[in-house]
């Protein structure tokens, strides 16, 4: 950039991508995030606005739709985006043409506005703003567990690619110089290190693996430990040994430094990089219902006026047995989901949320019910075969607009609980398979909500049933579900008709219902099922 040429400002994409969730969240963007900030200013809602065309505008003591004002005033001056705390003005920012953006009621203004202008500030310089702290992480702790120790380490993924290592000391080896030269362990020493069993043994499990001095080959000594997820391997960590011994306590040192790591790697395994942590964000905005559809159409890649649909996916409780296993697993689950969408859909979207990996398949051809259960089988059968994961898949409702991905979603979530709770045969489901348990459940969740619609007789019923042993209830709800069948009911209870009947009778008796009128009868099996 040279002085004569005016400073364009770093995209609002670029600020969105660099803050992220939950810091920051888009609510409404109707000049889509291509604009330009070119500075950043705080301003009180009670002070006379001195906002100019480009500003991102940082809203305090004001939430909401009370700084409809600012927000009004931002438009007129020409700000790129106002940032307010509270989901209120989307309709107010929209009319006065600047993007609304909503700020987590726990994040203080002032690291808001340091990280924007961070960004503003990188972009007027010619460079670019940190965006992850993953790395530099990563090669703290390798300079941390290199004091400890008295050694030179390195850490590693599981393809020997090299992550980090501290500062270089004297006496490195061929080994080492040649890893950090080339980020990756040189393929002549992996095969001398796998032919002595050394990554075996780091793969097997916890503890440290001794490597000797091998001075024709150019290996001095050193120490390993596996780095792992429950069971799944993440990397290495290695200290190799430089003019002085290692200290009495460095395969202490190592082997805590190990445990430490593994969180980290999941990190570094599981954190996009942040412009596809933006559209994820922008995905998550969608599907809670969020964010304007139209106003980030663009910048996820889809159609705002086409049909879409949601597809949700969750992993089965036995994969729960660790917190970084499970994440991991899930992880892979968003690769191998993403691999399969974008080859059906090219704009094609995934992202995590609540713990359940979706998929929004936006720009959907006409009668494509039948090729989406296909893929959702498909990426089931993919997932158990190669990630050895179970996992379930239901299918939202397709809907006719982008900005309608909310109610798909909804409906995704609402087939999933019906599959879980009903004991679904299949590990895919469609909003049609499961229509019939989806409705009952709202039904019932609306009678929970309405203590003034429950029959007062049935809190008399479950009274008495708590007295005398919880015998009356289920066999009322065995009758009804067989229709009226006593020996049917009999054989699910696994007692005598005779018996079926008598429970029946007195349940009758002592609440004073009567289950042969059709109102009554169907209000009492409602009402029950709560």
């Amino acid at each position: 950039m040279t002085a004569a040429e005016p400073f364009a400002g770093a995209s609002l994409r670029h600020v969105l991508a660099t803050l992220g969730e939950p810091l920051v969240r888009v609510l409404v963007a109707p000049r889509g995030l291509g604009v330009p900030v070119q500075d950043v200013v705080i301003l009180d809602p009670e002070d006379p606005p001195e906002t100019h065309p480009g500003d991102l505008v940082l809203v305090i003591g004001a939430r909401g739709r009370s700084a409809a004002a600012a927000i009004r005033a931002a438009g007129r001056a020409g700000a790129t985006a106002v940032a307010v705390k509270g989901e209120g003005g989307t309709d107010v920012a929209a009319d006065a043409g600047v993007a609304l953006l909503t700020v987590g009621a726990e994040a203080r203004w002032e690291q808001v506005e340091a990280l924007a202008r961070g960004v503003v500030d990188a972009a007027r310089a010619g460079g670019e703003a940190e965006t992850g702290e993953v790395l530099g992480d990563l090669f703290a702790l390798a300079q941390t567990v290199a004091t400890l120790t008295g050694g030179l380490v390195s850490i590693e993924d599981t393809a020997s690619r090299v992550l980090a290592y501290s500062r270089a000391g004297d006496e490195v080896d061929e080994l080492r110089r040649l890893s950090i030269l080339g980020r990756e362990g040189p393929e002549r020493y992996l095969a001398i290190l796998r032919e002595w069993g050394v990554y075996q043994r780091l793969r097997a499990g916890e503890g440290i693996v001794r490597v000797e001095e091998r001075p024709e080959l150019g290996i001095r000594r050193r120490i390993a430990a596996g780095i792992h997820a429950g069971s799944q391997p993440l990397g290495t960590i290695w200290v190799q040994e430089g003019a002085q011994p290692l200290t009495e306590q460095a395969e202490v040192a190592l082997l805590g430094a190990s445990r430490t790591l593994a969180p980290q790697l999941i990190r570094a395994r599981t954190l996009p990089d942040p412009q596809l942590r933006l559209r994820e964000d922008l995905l998550a905005g969608l599907l809670e219902g969020r964010v304007d559809a139209e106003s980030v159409a663009d910048d996820i890649g889809a159609d705002p006026a086409r049909p879409a649909q949601v597809l949700a996916f969750t992993l089965s409780r036995q994969q729960s047995a660790a917190a970084s296993d499970r994440l991991l697993r899930r992880a892979e689950l968003v690769h191998l989901i993403a691999v399969h969408t974008a080859a059906y859909r090219r704009t094609a979207l995934v992202s995590v949320l609540g713990g359940r990996v979706y998929a929004l398949l936006p720009d959907l051809p006409e009668h494509s019910d039948a090729a989406v259960l296909a893929l959702a089988k498909e990426i089931v059968g993919a997932a158990r075969k190669h990630l050895d994961t179970p996992v379930r898949a239901a299918l939202g409702g397709i809907v006719p607009r982008l900005s309608d991905a909310a109610l798909s979603r909804g409906d995704a979530d609402r087939v999933l609980m019906a599959m879980t709770r009903g004991h679904w045969p299949s590990d895919v489901a469609s909003l049609a398979d499961v229509r019939a348990d989806v409705l009952l459940s709202e039904v019932l969740a609306y009678l929970g909500d309405q203590p003034r619609l429950r029959d007062p007789r049935l809190a008399e019923l479950r009274a008495h049933d708590a007295e005398h042993g919880d015998i009356l209830i289920p066999a009322v709800l065995a009758y009804l579900n067989a229709f009226g069948d006593v020996r049917t009911a009999a054989r699910s209870l696994n007692i005598h008709p005779n018996t079926v009947r008598y429970r029946v009778r007195r349940a009758s008796e002592v609440s004073g219902i009567d289950l042969a009128d059709p109102a009554q009868r169907l209000l009492t099996e409602l009402l029950l099922r709560l």
